[in-house]
């Protein structure tokens, strides 16, 4: 385990701040030839002013702060400036509906919302269903504000409420503690080698916990700095590592399917990543094109918001095996358990359980679900619900979701195993195969498919493309060729929606 000490974010922040004021923290591409530059002590300065005017609107210590932001310098503003003065954030995704903002806003009873105006019709709605005040983010770090004075908390302290994406369920909110961040920001930080001179480029969304664990508590405690991207664009991507002097880069595997259909552009072989982490696994092919085109190396990592740090990482250093999760790291105590509790032999499937400390090394609880909190993690064990396999070598390899798990006449079947299946046709692009209730057999496989650009199959040809290759009750009863599959904003496939389409 690595040892926070009595840090808190805060305290980190303004340590870096006061030893190295003209470290650059962060660089803004405002527009495609606009960059905006932050040192620590400009950022430090931004969000005292942020907290200042906060405090006038009467946020204190413990009131939450709900931040409705596209990737922005206001968003790094309302976020440090809530810690300062002991708040604490819950950010949401920018293209939430009403509905789902009001459901998060009374669940975390969020005092304000801070958003921009291209995004307050939402947020004003949603406010007026449960209450509150809705501020301009750019009414807040404005100058001639005196800097608040950070009040001293505990790490112990909650520093966010993060909603989960509800790919499967209701949203719940996984409480964050300054322990937290610091604790992921460090195992990151630590296991990448990060020195003051790399760079992070962000592309993913800042209310995420990717962008906020992974990178920017890695750069804090580091020392480093962080290019931001106002969203990912498989156009732009390439040319911001490089005029943004990128050293490294977090994605998901749907953004890196999207930029290897793209064509090649000037920038891609000048990039300088010398690491790009990655979740979702693609596959070995794919792994190999993307270090040619963009010269980095791919690593794959596994975590949840749940979990803070990432408990198993691929070695940066010799080892790596791109299609796999990869190793526990020191930090973490892992199970590999069935449906019994029962620890599974090499080779077999199971679900992941990670030990941790509540509030320290993993999440501190969902907030106001007690009972949901203890049966997620009793006796400090999270149950990630996600099933993996181990090989021999230590290795993890992820299998699926265990609520992906489809029943079908008795034998349950990995959606992840029929969706390769579906990817591997030369007409598909990718696929999503979900389980719908069966009178007779339990449950229906039911595949979506993506096909390539200018190129036509049909169910029936795909159909048959499964059952030479899958056992019989593993072949899809139906498959839908649709133009594209829903997704949340950071990739993952809206699986519910799927289903609620074949109600």
């Amino acid at each position: 385990m690595i040892v926070t000490g009595g840090d808190t974010v805060t305290s980190r922040l303004c340590d870096v701040a006061a030893r190295d004021p003209d470290r650059e923290f962060l660089l803004f591409e405002s527009a495609p030839d606009t960059v905006v530059t932050l040192s620590y002590g400009q950022l430090l300065e931004r969000a005292g002013r942020a907290a200042s005017r906060l405090r006038e609107l009467g946020v204190g210590r413990g009131d939450r702060v709900h931040v409705h932001l596209a990737n922005c310098l206001e968003f790094y503003d309302v976020w440090f400036g809530s810690l300062l003065i002991g708040a604490v954030i819950v950010p949401t995704n920018p293209i939430a509906t009403a509905d789902e903002l009001a459901f998060m806003i009374g669940d975390a009873s969020a005092r304000l919302s801070v958003t921009t105006r291209d995004l307050r019709e939402p947020v004003e709605q949603a406010r007026a269903s449960c209450g509150g005040d809705v501020v301009d983010a750019d009414a807040l770090a404005v100058e001639g504000v005196a800097p608040a004075r950070p009040e001293r908390g505990l790490p112990s302290d909650p520093a966010a409420v993060l909603y989960t994406s509800g790919t499967t369920s209701r949203p719940k909110g996984v409480v964050v503690t300054h322990a937290n961040y610091l604790f992921v920001g460090e195992v990151v930080a630590a296991h990448l080698r990060m020195r003051p001179d790399d760079r992070w480029l962000i592309s993913l969304p800042l209310f995420h916990a990717n962008a906020q664990y992974y990178c920017t508590m890695s750069a804090l405690v580091s020392g480093a700095s962080i290019a931001l991207a106002p969203r990912f664009s498989v156009q732009a991507w390439s040319r911001q590592a490089v005029t943004m002097r990128a050293t490294l880069a977090s994605m998901f595997a749907a953004p890196l399917r999207m930029l290897l259909a793209s064509p090649e552009t000037e920038f891609d072989g000048r990039c300088r990543l010398r690491l790009t982490i990655f979740g979702q696994s693609i596959d070995d092919e794919q792994v190999a094109e993307f270090e040619r085109r963009y010269r980095t190396t791919l690593v794959q990592l596994y975590g949840m918001t749940e979990t803070i740090a990432p408990p198993t990482f691929n070695p940066v250093l010799g080892g790596c095996r791109p299609s796999t999760i990869g190793r526990p790291l020191p930090h973490a105590r892992l199970r590999v358990v069935d449906e019994q509790d029962r620890d599974v032999a090499v080779g077999e499937t199971g679900q992941l359980l990670v030990h941790g400390v509540p509030g320290e090394t993993i999440m501190a609880g969902y907030l106001n679900q007690p009972e949901v909190t203890a049966a997620t993690m009793p006796d400090g064990w999270l149950r990630t619900g996600d099933v993996v396999r181990l090989d021999g070598d230590g290795y993890l390899t992820f299998v699926d979701r265990t609520k992906d798990m489809i029943k079908r006449s008795g034998e349950n079947v990995a959606a992840s195993e029929v969706e390769h299946v579906l990817n591997s046709h030369p007409a598909v692009f990718e696929s999503a195969v979900v389980g719908v209730p069966d009178e007779v057999r339990d449950e229906a496989i039911v595949a979506f498919v993506v096909l390539h650009e200018d190129v036509t199959a049909g169910s029936d040809e795909l159909r048959d493309w499964t059952a030479q290759r899958l056992a019989r009750f593993k072949v899809p009863s139906e498959i839908r060729v649709i133009p594209a599959l829903p997704r949340t904003s950071v990739g993952k496939i809206r699986k519910a929606e799927l289903r609620e389409a074949l109600r």
